[in-house]
């Protein structure tokens, strides 16, 4: 007769692993299954190979980073918040290091080294692991899960069940969906998704001019119809196709959703209000008359950046200060302040580093991560209708829900 588990936790992620090596510290036996040949691929891709694991703000202002729905992880975050995940690693002999905007990652740069440290956690608290285990079948019976069918034929029981299968962002890393299909069989809802974290695309071709070039304090808005949607500052970066970087990753989600007849309107200086930029430009413009157009406005902008907007307000950037007519200089105020482009759309999985959209969070109960559908099922990570921005905030809510659904299964 086949072993019974306490749980089975299907996905290798950072929740997944969270979770199994929770329940196994409490005494849970545990089977973890992964369909890569390894656990935590895509732990390894996290903010480029460094993992960025959490973010040491305080837990209200973690709760707050995820908009409205942030507050579903108020106990996972009482109970595992960002002291308590960094508390963890470091006692299981991982430094770690606070860099800019309260980032926190390993001191030796490597995300492996965090990877390390969680599958001795594992093994510590003798989690059994089985690799390269797809599942081809949840078997259920009235509201509760039976067993699990691997495609090999293999059949696995337990008594408690956790989802960690991820979303659909970085697909080579085995992330492709698969644990949308399952929940929604089981009977949940799962409020459709979006690539979320991800270059925004463009359809103007100015963009090709400024490729590479990056923008600091902008401020980017997403209108349609003439009515703002959402706004963003902080930095960014011109691809070839559109628009990169923190900024723009945080307006993705909403611009997916909102496709299509979008624009981007562009402040590259949100702090100077126009009448004020008038007055800076005019004093500029009186003590450089005999300089060009495109050197005198490179004190305010990016040199590549005065020349297309100075060739966006139908001026020559080599045109002399003292040419420069007020029109010239409204029509210069008007698109530094209001720099227009039409949004295409965004960048698909496989640029995302997050899924936005996921199981209904009013389907799962947020003081323990249980499924209220299920009786002996657990949903954790990125599969919940969760999406914070970058910068730490989604690996904390993997740790927390992950932790959270490992300390309610009783052995």
């Amino acid at each position: 007769m086949p072993m019974v588990y306490d749980l089975i936790v299907i996905g290798g992620g950072p929740a997944g692993l969270m979770a199994a090596g929770r329940a196994a510290k409490l005494g849970a036996k545990v089977l973890l299954l992964e369909k890569n040949k390894k656990p935590g691929l895509k732990l390894l891709s996290t903010g480029q190979e460094r993992c960025n694991l959490t973010n040491s703000i305080n837990s209200r202002e973690l709760i707050k980073s995820f908009g409205n729905k942030g507050k579903f992880l108020f106990s996972a975050l009482s109970r595992f918040g960002a002291k308590e995940v960094m508390a963890f690693f470091e006692a299981g002999g991982v430094p770690l290091k606070t860099e800019v905007n309260n980032r926190v990652f390993p001191v030796s740069n490597q995300a492996k080294d965090i990877l390390k440290y969680l599958l001795a956690y594992l093994s510590q608290f003798k989690v059994e692991t089985i690799t390269s285990a797809t599942v081809k079948e949840i078997v259920k019976h009235h509201n509760l899960i039976t067993k699990v069918v691997l495609e090999n034929g293999q059949e696995f029981k337990a008594k408690h069940f956790v989802f960690a299968t991820g979303g659909l962002s970085y697909p080579t890393t085995g992330s492709t969906g698969d644990g949308y299909a399952w929940l929604k069989n089981l009977g949940h809802t799962i409020v459709q998704t979006f690539p979320a974290l991800t270059p925004i695309l463009i359809k103007d071709k100015i963009v090709k001019d400024l490729e590479g070039l990056s923008l600091a304090s902008v401020k980017f808005t997403i209108i349609q119809n003439n009515k703002v949607l959402t706004s963003q500052s902080g930095e960014a970066v011109f691809t070839a196709c559109g628009l990169s970087g923190p900024a723009i990753f945080a307006l993705s989600s909403v611009v997916a959703r909102a496709l299509p007849q979008l624009q981007l309107s562009l402040d590259f200086l949100p702090d100077e209000k126009p009448e004020a930029l008038d007055k800076h430009l005019q004093t500029l413009f009186s003590k450089n008359k005999n300089k060009q157009l495109k050197n005198v406005l490179a004190r305010l902008l990016a040199v590549r950046l005065a020349v297309v907007i100075s060739q966006q307000s139908k001026i020559n950037p080599e045109t002399e200060i003292n040419q420069i007519t007020k029109a010239n200089r409204l029509a210069l105020i008007k698109l530094i302040k209001n720099f227009s482009l039409e949004i295409t759309g965004v960048e698909g999985y496989h640029k995302a580093m997050l899924t936005s959209g996921g199981v209904a969070l009013t389907e799962i109960d947020p003081k323990t991560m249980r499924s209220k559908i299920i009786d002996n099922l657990s949903v954790v990570g990125e599969l919940l209708d969760l999406d914070g921005p970058t910068g730490g905030f989604n690996l904390q809510m993997c740790w927390s829900t992950g932790y959270l659904a490992g300390e309610n299964i009783k052995p």
